[in-house]
């Protein structure tokens, strides 16, 4: 399955799949530790201050029994998880449980003040994926709930491929939730890459009765519940080897950054379960909310009201965004908001939806007439997870960012230079600093992947000797670019050398 080429759809396109291998209430009991000597004490990890509301009590996804056997692990990624060499241990659970669909009760608006009802309840069991440090005080006390991508027919996990290194250098726990009937059971797809056709769209108890035969989902209304009793199971210990975490931060990318948007609007004022949100490459509407044992409707929320964050709850948002989100399939442009006391938007101009590191060892294998993007999004996007954690347990907010500059009119279009890279946003060395135009625009190809996936085009040599004088000139600049963006708050001290290795000196001869 490793070898099983791109799977995509209109809204997210995912990595070649790899087969890799009690009721609980109320708030946090406890609290990890990080990097501590053999026979200390950990110390104790920061807790949330920018929380003024308590957790709501409700029940919680029962995680006591183990899923094994059959072929391992499944999930939708570029490669398999290599998590020995971080000190990193998977385990893989059955989530089981009752729950709670929601109805809205009132108009959905734009401002994304929603007022949600409880509806109906049915029986869950799905799966959960759990990651965490083997030794137990190296636990920094921060849990990653993804919900997990299912955009190209089957789980996937893009925000612990963007996020890894910055999870597992600090210490964190993330855990992915089966939050979608599509990824259990199965559905519709609408769009199937090469390579793909056995696996897109089967679910998880298809391609591996062994090992996941027992799994059920109800329907994707009741997707919202599953995952909040699946934060308030890990929130109180379930999974994690004994540890309590004290911050528990929701994430998704994509698909599920829409349902985030409708999680954040209508559901966390119920639940008040996350500390933060993380949401990676929104659209410009939420998840719509569906009945029975529907999936949920994706190309309805392409299509659907453009919605901000509500601004009236206390869990902070940090919404980093590609230069292709703003404008195309996704949109995200029409649901622009202001920076504000728990919101920052981080617009990264040079970047795609989906790029060569998101696609991992298959990015050389698209064909969309040039080269995919091959921008550094996702140390911009290790930044501002770091940068989101600092502000929940601090109160210090991010850096608020320029936007990527769009022109005015009817039909906005995003001003470039002459080179053809965006102006404005957040910016990293290889775009100003250039070798090649990384950009959002894609290549000649117009398949709904290739729309995605940006392009990089390498400058003309004429062009590279107006730019530097010679090789030293640019890496002098490249170098200063680095410190620039690290000094700014947009990439990590811990990725300087990422960002150096973005360097083309190469391109000057």
């Amino acid at each position: 399955m490793r070898g099983a080429g791109v799977l995509a759809c209109a809204a997210v396109l995912l990595p070649a799949l790899a087969a890799c291998s009690g009721d609980v209430t109320g708030g946090r009991g406890g609290s990890g530790g990080s990097g501590s000597a053999e026979g200390e004490h950990p110390e104790p990890a920061p807790t949330a201050v920018t929380r003024t509301v308590p957790r709501a009590g409700g029940p919680a996804a029962d995680l006591s029994a183990e899923l094994t056997g059959g072929r391992g692990v499944f999930i939708g990624a570029p490669t398999p998880a290599d998590l020995e060499p971080a000190g990193y241990v998977q385990h893989e659970y059955a989530a089981v449980g009752t729950a709670t669909s929601y109805r809205a009760a009132g108009e959905l608006t734009p401002d994304g003040r929603w007022t949600f009802a409880t509806d109906t309840t049915a029986p869950y069991r799905t799966r959960v994926l759990v990651r965490r440090p083997a030794a137990a005080d190296r636990f920094s006390g921060t849990v990653i709930v993804e919900w997990l991508n299912v955009s190209g027919g089957v789980d996937a996990d893009p925000e612990w491929t963007t996020l890894q290194e910055e999870i597992t250098r600090r210490g964190d726990v993330w855990v992915g939730v089966s939050a979608q009937r599509i990824g259990v059971l199965g559905g519709p797809v609408l769009v199937t890459a090469p390579g793909g056709e056995g696996v897109s769209g089967r679910g998880l108890r298809a391609l591996d009765p062994a090992r996941y035969g027992s799994l059920s989902h109800p329907g994707d209304g009741y997707s919202f519940d599953i995952y909040t009793q699946v934060a308030r199971a890990v929130g109180a210990g379930a999974g994690l080897g004994g540890a309590k975490p004290s911050v528990v931060v929701a994430a998704g990318e994509s698909q599920s950054a829409a349902a985030l948007v409708t999680y954040y609007n209508g559901v966390q004022p119920l639940t008040r379960e996350f500390d933060g949100f993380f949401v990676h490459s929104r659209g410009s509407a939420g998840l719509p909310l569906v009945t029975g044992d529907q999936p949920a409707d994706l190309a309805g929320a392409l299509q659907g009201t453009p919605t901000i964050f509500r601004t009236d709850l206390d869990a902070p948002v940090l919404n980093p965004q590609t230069e292709s989100d703003l404008l195309g399939v996704l949109n995200s442009y029409k649901a622009r908001q202001p920076d504000g006391d728990r919101f920052r938007l981080w617009e990264v101009a040079g970047t795609a939806h989906a790029d060569a590191h998101l696609l991992g060892p298959n990015a050389s294998a698209m064909n969309c007439g040039v080269p995919v993007n091959d921008g550094p999004m996702h140390v911009v996007g290790k930044a501002g997870l770091r940068a989101l954690k600092t502000w929940i347990t601090t109160g210090r907010a991010p850096e608020v960012a320029p936007r990527i500059e769009v022109t005015a009119g009817g039909t906005p279009a995003i001003r470039r230079d002459s080179d053809g890279i965006a102006v404005g946003g957040i910016r990293t060395p290889p775009v100003d600093v250039p070798t090649a135009v990384l950009t959002g625009e894609p290549g000649p190809d117009a398949s709904i992947i290739c729309l995605l996936l940006g392009s990089t085009k390498p400058l003309p040599a004429a062009r590279l000797a107006a730019l530097y004088s010679d090789r030293d000139v640019y890496q002098q600049r490249y170098d200063a670019a680095v410190e620039h963006t690290v000094s700014a708050g947009y990439a990590l001290a811990d990725d300087r050398a990422a960002l150096a290795g973005f360097a083309g000196p190469d391109a000057l001869g």
